[in-house]
């Protein structure tokens, strides 16, 4: 390999091992640090509050909870889904509609990958 590529390999490999994910910037944050799944929709509204927005679910009986963390002067979406029991079955770094964006996709590629000739 010539040593511009080594140099690019080891600039890169540097700016990953220093960029920090949302889990490690949020993590302290009521919502990451004790919601978790099988709570009760109850529970969540104790723990963060009122949401920015409540969705009805379309890929699954349900709704989907929006929040908005705010850390250090940064903003990020957040989302709690929750089954038809109102029980939470999936939360993470995106809102609620990129969340249904990649479940679709999620079920067009199973759907998409049968065994085909």
């Amino acid at each position: 390999m010539s040593n511009l590529l080594l140099m690019t390999l080891a600039a890169l490999a540097t700016l990953t091992a220093c960029s920090t994910p949302h889990e490690q910037i949020y993590r302290d944050q009521p919502l990451v640090a004790k919601v978790s799944t099988g709570m009760s929709k109850q529970q969540v509204l104790d723990i963060g509050g009122q949401p920015v927005a409540v969705n009805k679910r379309m890929e699954n009986p349900g709704s989907c909870l929006d929040y908005q963390l705010s850390q250090a002067g940064q903003r990020q979406a957040y989302h709690v889904s929750l089954d038809a029991r109102d029980k939470v079955d999936h939360q993470g770094f995106t809102n609620c509609a990129g969340w249904e964006l990649r479940q679709q996709a999620d079920k067009e590629r199973r759907e998409n990958s049968g065994g085909g000739y």
